[in-house]
């Protein structure tokens, strides 16, 4: 290290390794003059991590800059960690309990910015932002990196000449901050959750007068969210007091996985600086909440031309092309094993029932929202796309997207067909979706789609991490345990 180098990184990092394409390099004197302009001070340097949570470095200015060329020292020890940073593998042993001799001991890795994704935010003041990817010492990809892991998904892709568009369509609540419960007993591993309030009495399906009601902080998050440059559609009030849904336009490539990213901390930060509380988990304990959905909309483009892949300019006895058709194919014949990256949470689960909008059957139809993949347009249509509604909000959109894409081009490979349209999804004789965390895993265990696509380190690793989660869940006493055996027994 030297005083001029600062303490970030390793010398020309990103230059030494060609980590860097024409693009990033030409961004880069876009951000110094920003950074001039607004007098920025610190930039946050962001990495999603194997959960699709958030985290990085508050970094001033100066180190910044430096770290453009440098990337910037990060802690390995966060790919030990489940979803309450509880390390799930031996860190200290020989290859870390992960197969890769590099991770032992959990040293630094280097974060590396993307200087394409750098903005700044619009809630704190002279602050940017800019997400990263992880990199070994060596200058090779840490192999958990999931939005590395995307990008190769997509460079697949396009050497078929073939590019990933994709459009969000996000279920959350929000409520009002009534005990942000900070005492320290209430300051456990995990903590307690902050005691809440709702900020309307929901159950009134798209009324006017329930998201005036609410009007006040979606107007916050509305300002701060364009201010991001986020391709916001639609703010919309879902049934449950305080549901709402949030869409955005339809990008290519990996953007729309970033936008996930920053959309979900954005609004969680934007909401508690003004006493609420955003929650993407899919079924929150309070009475009278509803299940959160994300459904996923997606198609093929070509790359050169954009044209849509999904359309069918062939015959009017399908919604979709017969590639569209193989696309969503591969993704049925793999739902099961994918349900652990579009919906990895043990909560997530309960919302598969029947007759409740949400999918419970592997099934595909047209303009049906019972279907786990509901087809939109007709044949002819531009527009066509597919939409998978198994997803639950607190997915790693990288991992979500990613799993789209390696299902769909193993259809693709195979020329496989869908069956027949489903035209009543709940009553199908199809297979079922995993009705739990437990028997996502199993599937996902034995499937050699995605150990092919993602790599069977990369599944092992994902395995383990779930496996961490599951078996504190079944250590833990629950409430319907205690009143269905205390007194009986």
């Amino acid at each position: 290290m030297s005083i001029q180098d600062g303490s970030v990184g390793q010398r020309k990092f990103v230059e030494r390794h060609g980590l860097h394409n024409q693009a990033q390099r030409e961004a880069i004197d876009r951000i110094k003059a920003e950074i001039k302009q607004h007098d920025l001070r610190t930039i946050r340097i962001a990495w999603g991590d194997q959960h699709g949570l958030v985290r990085g470095k508050h970094v001033m200015v100066h180190d910044f800059l430096l770290a453009l060329e440098n990337g910037i020292d990060f802690q390995t020890a966060t790919l030990f960690m489940d979803t309450t940073n509880h390390i799930f593998a031996p860190m200290f042993s020989q290859d870390g309990g992960l197969g890769v001799t590099a991770l032992a001991g959990g040293p630094d890795a280097i974060l590396v910015p993307d200087p394409l994704t750098f903005r700044r935010l619009p809630w704190a003041a002279r602050t940017g932002w800019i997400l990263s990817e992880m990199h070994l010492s060596s200058g090779e990809p840490v192999p958990f990196d999931t939005r590395a892991l995307m990008k190769r998904k997509l460079a697949e892709l396009n050497a078929c000449g073939m590019d990933y568009v994709s459009g969000l369509e996000v279920e959350f609540y929000i409520t009002k901050i009534e005990d942000r419960m900070l005492t320290p007993e209430q300051s456990g591993w995990p903590p307690e959750p902050p005691r809440v309030s709702c900020i309307a009495h929901g159950f009134q399906y798209l009324t006017e007068e329930r998201q005036d009601e609410i009007d006040p902080i979606l107007q916050i998050l509305h300002d701060n969210l364009e201010g991001l440059g986020l391709p916001l559609r639609t703010m919309e009030d879902e049934w449950g007091p305080g549901q709402c849904e949030f869409t955005f336009d339809p990008l290519r490539g990996v953007t729309s996985a970033d936008n996930m990213l920053l959309f979900r901390t954005a609004t969680k930060q934007i909401c508690r600086r003004h006493g609420y509380h955003a929650t993407f988990m899919t079924r929150p304990a309070l009475p009278n909440f509803f299940a959160s959905g994300w459904h996923l909309h997606q198609s093929l483009c070509a790359a050169h031309t954009g044209e849509n892949l999904f359309t069918n300019r062939e015959d009017r006895e399908w919604p979709l092309s017969a590639l569209g058709r193989q696309f969503v194919a591969g993704i049925l014949e793999n739902a099961a094993a994918g349900c652990v990256f579009s919906t990895p949470t043990i909560n997530g689960y309960k919302r598969y029932r029947p007759n409740s909008f949400a999918p419970d059957k592997i099934t595909w139809g047209t303009e049906n929202r019972a279907a786990m993949i509901r087809v939109l347009g007709e044949p002819g249509d531009n527009s066509a796309h597919i939409e998978n509604r198994a997803g639950e909000p607190c997915a790693n959109p990288y991992l979500y997207m990613a799993s789209q894409i390696t299902a769909g081009l193993a259809g693709l490979d195979r020329k496989l067909e869908p069956g027949p349209l489903d035209p009543t999804p709940y009553s199908s004789d199809k297979p079922k979706l995993p009705a739990s965390l437990m028997e996502a895993t199993a599937a996902l265990k034995v499937n050699e789609v995605y150990r092919q696509g993602f790599g069977s380190a990369f599944v092992d690793y994902i395995l383990a991490v779930k496996q961490s989660e599951i078996d504190r869940f079944l250590q833990h006493v629950t409430d319907w345990e205690h009143k269905e055996y205390f007194e009986v027994f």
